[in-house]
């Protein structure tokens, strides 16, 4: 007996509904990309293995999915670290390329490679599949689509401005509401480490602070006791767990933490323009909310720190991300070339809509019209019409088979389909089709001039 086919943990099968849905919110973001005169690039799925490892921290390298160098892949294969079982010695001689794990370093790869044939600033999307080898849970898989888009070669903050609108403008023309796009500065984070002592400790420090959230005050200070930060230090970040109110309200608190934190107060001016731009502007779906714990895991963020939250209403985690990065390219070799990008779940955002019922009803607009098939002389009839009518905008199609009428209609009314026509000896000798509404029942002939306008618009 045959095994039943399955797929790998983490990954899925999308039905016809469900990708409707996905290209939704994929032309949504992809014309609200265009709008703000982002331009797209694709990359290849797998990259050198070189230009991922080391790029995403340890945590980072032990979830991207290794590739096997082709054929006899042991031919090459570390002796002996073959025989120690010794699988990081032993990865590099039998893998050399690696499915990419985000879209942002292999961008950065390809900002480096192609530097002379790009146009600074260069403002690029790009909507693509990456790979993680993570737990599956909900809201998160081992293949999954990112939308970026990133602007590299300037080091305005309006750019920053920019994508927080970019934000609202996608949130907004999905009618998702509620929405929080938190932010914060590395640089801030930076002033904090000093004032604490703890500036060698700095990615400890935020890892564990970029926990709070999730496990609470008292285990991040347990976790950073146990990175060797000092308790003496870690007093000092009391005012911290415990701050709020409103934007300027924070950053006038900080701006007396800070006070001997060169660093740590130019991360302020920088929040208080951003945040001085967008009150002038004004959002229409999102709020923009200051959050100082907010880290990531990601070490390349030099400056803004982005992380978008559903609303309330919602148990999801971030429905998006991102930051601006001073020196990205320079792990490739090409130095000083400032960076600044946000990123879309896809996947978080759909189970959000889908929670809270906002997909419109035409998301799954399908097949509007299906001509029944009595033979081959009415099946030309009918595809003479259903040209006419495609050109016109309406989707319609022939069933394939001369089949019982029973199993045609079935199959309409399966599929939704809101109307079909039915085409005779008496149709084609008068030129005409009687059109059937599959929801009212209500049937009669007309024109191919009248078809076209009662399916186009049936209250009609």
């Amino acid at each position: 007996m045959a095994q039943k086919p399955s797929i790998p943990k983490g990954t899925r099968d999308f039905n016809p509904e469900q990708v409707a849905k996905r290209n939704y919110i994929f032309n949504t973001i992809r014309g609200a990309f265009q709008s703000f005169g982002f331009q797209p690039i694709e990359t290849p799925s797998f990259e050198n293995s070189s230009t991922l490892m080391g790029k995403y921290g340890d945590e980072g390298d032990r979830l991207i999915f290794k590739i096997l160098n082709s054929g006899d892949f042991l031919a090459k294969a570390n002796a002996q670290a073959y025989a120690e079982k010794d699988s990081t010695k032993i990865t590099p001689s039998i893998s050399e390329k690696a499915l990419r794990y985000d879209l942002t370093v292999p961008f950065a790869r390809y900002v480096v490679q192609h530097q002379n044939e790009i146009e600074f600033p260069f403002k690029r999307y790009q909507i693509q599949p990456v790979w993680r080898a993570d737990r599956p849970q909900k809201g998160r898989f081992r293949e999954f689509f990112q939308c970026d888009a990133d602007v590299v070669g300037s080091k305005s903050l309006w750019q920053e401005v920019e994508f927080i609108q970019l934000y609202d403008t996608v949130f907004s023309a999905l009618k998702l509401e509620g929405v929080t796009i938190k932010i914060n500065n590395r640089k801030i984070l930076s002033g904090i480490a000093e004032v604490i002592g703890a500036s060698d400790k700095l990615i400890d420090f935020t890892v564990a602070l970029d926990k709070l959230d999730k496990i609470g005050e008292e285990k991040v200070k347990e976790e950073m006791l146990g990175k060797g930060i000092s308790e003496e230090g870690i007093s000092k970040l009391q005012p911290l767990f415990t701050l709020s109110g409103t934007f300027e309200s924070q950053i006038e608190s900080l701006k007396s933490i800070l006070s001997t934190s060169e660093e740590g107060l130019k991360g302020i001016e920088e929040l208080a323009f951003i945040d001085g731009a967008i009150s002038e502007l004004g959002l229409s779906a999102a709020k923009l909310q200051l959050d100082v714990t907010l880290a990531r895991g990601l070490n390349y963020y030099t400056g803004a720190i982005f992380e978008v939250s559903a609303p309330e209403n919602v148990q999801m985690g971030s429905i998006g991300g991102g930051g601006r990065y001073d020196d990205l390219t320079g792990i490739f070799g090409l130095k000083d070339v400032s960076g600044v990008g946000i990123s879309f779940g896809l996947d978080r955002i759909y189970l959000v809509l889908e929670e809270l019922g906002l997909f419109p009803e035409t998301v799954n607009k399908n097949v509007e019209v299906l001509f029944i098939n009595f033979g081959d002389k009415e099946a030309l009839f009918s595809l003479k019409a259903i040209k006419a009518l495609r050109k016109n905008g309406v989707n319609a199609e022939l069933y394939p088979d001369s089949a019982k009428m029973k199993k045609q209609m079935n199959h309409a009314n399966k599929r939704e389909i809101p109307f079909v026509v039915l085409v005779g000896d008496e149709e084609i000798k008068a030129n005409q089709f009687t059109l059937k509404n599959m929801i009212s029942g209500e049937q009669d002939k007309v024109s191919i001039e009248d078809l076209i306008l009662k399916v186009k618009s049936p209250e009609n």
